[in-house]
């Protein structure tokens, strides 16, 4: 029986027994590389959604495709070895009930975002460096068995690898860059003494999870904030736009489990709960208490995130000195079924018959299909608000800052966590939202048992504001405070954020931090 050994070792050209063992070669080919897809599938299932995984991905994706390149000895490995990866791994992994490795959907935008972010990235990762080292592996067997031939056709089998290979080592560069967060510095540029400015990982719920921590000194009271979504990741937003704030408090920014830098913790989904979430919120409250010798800290929260934070307080109050609500929501289900008669209403007076039949297959919310839906008529915000004019250091502060869309550009993701940006975004929502749809603060939350600040954008969407308002004009609080901005709409905290920290300084602390 001929070894591989030997297989290595004949020359194509004049070896018969080279030729009587190319099925054997293809089959030891095929076998390597569904070997690494079946590998790969049950350790990353997601594919690589952590710096090591991207790293240990690319380099067993190369040495696979230089195996196969050596065996097969034609360029044509270069194009089976990546079909091969590609089946076995789709094949082998368990079926996800989120979007990004669920079926694929290229009839709308979020589709095409999940296909890119999750299998389109995956692919980059795994693909190029297969490719790269199948048509290594050709050459090398060729040199090996002095078949190079001609310098010309050598040539044009060389230079593209060599830029396929530049392509592959600055992926891994880039994969190595450490995300971080800037110091905090002070007028003459330099950084402030005592100061914190760090990301760390804290476990909460057995998953760890990457809070934000920025402040002029350890010993200022504690404001933790809660991004949106569910699924957001605010990092750089909070900490360009909450930079005064800093001044003046320890500012907190969490990735909550499943988004942005802990985006490797959304498994096991089951787990993944309203009542997990809010539990999370109280350990890592405790954990700021206990950090920062505080009794109590202060809560705000934007969007879903002021969904969450209200349960949290409403659960344990004595751990706040008080709720302060950006983009406040009441009711999902509510929202969501008024923004369907509102876009219903818009496609009736602007003669958009394909977007009226669009939300009637739907049907009225809760949508069965989440988060598609909801892409849908998110897309169409601008048109069901009323238009408004941010104010302008919101609009320069932001500029400025240059972190790009989502805060995609910011120094505190890494290249996979900058993916999984918006990997979680479209996750998150998806195993999150869904369970939000019974709750309804008119009805869950009479009472908040700490002082409670709304700011309130004049320019949010009815379905919403109506909502908040109505909940805030019933709620019973020990004192309750609602500030309206008519340059403002849903996110009032970032927009507004001079305002929010005058707030904050001449009215919260004042009427509620204790005297030291």
């Amino acid at each position: 029986m001929t070894t591989l050994k030997q297989i290595f070792n004949q020359r194509r050209v004049g070896m018969p027994a080279v030729k009587n063992n190319r099925w054997l070669e293809t089959a030891v080919s095929i076998g390597s590389i569904s070997l690494l897809g079946i590998v790969t599938a049950l350790a990353v299932p997601y594919g690589p959604i952590t710096q090591t995984q991207v790293w240990l991905v690319m380099a067993s994706s190369l040495v696979a495709g230089l195996i196969v390149g050596f065996l097969m000895r034609t360029p044509w490995a270069m194009l089976l070895a990546p079909v091969v990866y590609i089946l076995t791994f789709e094949l082998v992994r368990s079926n996800g009930i989120v979007p990004t490795i669920g079926a694929i959907r290229l009839d709308n935008s979020y589709g095409i975002l999940a296909l890119l972010m999750g299998r389109g990235f995956h692919g980059l990762v795994a693909l190029l460096p297969l490719i790269l080292g199948s048509g290594l592996g050709v050459l090398l067997a060729r040199y090996h068995a002095h078949e190079t031939g001609s310098s010309i056709r050598t040539g044009l089998q060389v230079v593209p690898l060599l830029i396929l290979a530049v392509v592959v080592v600055t992926l891994a560069v880039l994969n190595g860059i450490p995300a971080s967060t800037p110091p905090i510095l002070d007028e003459h540029g330099v950084p402030v003494a005592g100061s914190i400015a760090e990301l760390t990982a804290v476990p909460l719920g057995g998953h760890k999870q990457t809070i934000m921590i920025r402040a002029h000194s350890a010993d200022l009271p504690v404001l933790l904030y809660l991004s949106g979504g569910p699924g957001q990741s605010d990092l750089p937003y909070s900490r360009v736009l909450f930079a005064d704030l800093t001044q003046d408090f320890v500012v907190v920014s969490w990735d909550q489990r499943g988004t942005g830098k802990s985006y490797a913790a959304l498994d096991p989904i089951e787990t993944l709960t309203l009542d997990q979430a809010v539990s999370d919120t109280i350990e890592l409250t405790n954990y700021l208490r206990e950090r920062f010798d505080e009794d109590k800290i202060y809560l705000m929260g934007e969007s879903w995130g002021a969904t969450l934070g209200v349960l949290a307080v409403q659960q344990h109050p004595e751990l706040y000195y008080a709720w302060i609500g950006s983009g406040q929501m009441v009711s999902q289900r509510e929202t969501d079924r008024q923004l369907y008669h509102d876009v219903l209403a818009l496609a009736e007076r602007t003669g958009n018959t394909a977007l009226a039949e669009q939300m009637l297959a739907f049907g009225e919310p809760p949508y069965a299909d989440t988060p598609y839906p909801n892409a849908v008529v998110m897309g169409i915000y601008d048109q069901l608000g009323t238009p408004y004019m941010p104010p302008q250091d919101y609009i320069e502060r932001g500029t400025a800052a240059n972190v790009g869309p989502w805060g995609i550009l910011g120094s505190e993701y890494n290249l996979v966590e900058k993916v999984n940006m918006m990997r979680g975004l479209i996750d998150m929502f998806t195993v999150m939202y869904p369970q939000l749809q019974e709750i309804d603060f008119r009805q869950d939350v009479p009472r908040l048992d700490v002082p409670v600040y709304i700011l309130d954008g004049a320019a949010e969407l009815t379905a919403r504001r109506d909502l908040a308002l109505a909940w805030y004009n019933q709620l019973d609080a020990p004192s309750k405070q609602i500030y309206t901005f008519d340059n403002a709409g849903h996110s009032v905290a970032f927009e507004q954020f001079s305002a929010l920290h005058q707030i904050l300084t001449e009215t919260v602390l004042p009427e509620t931090y204790p005297v030291q």
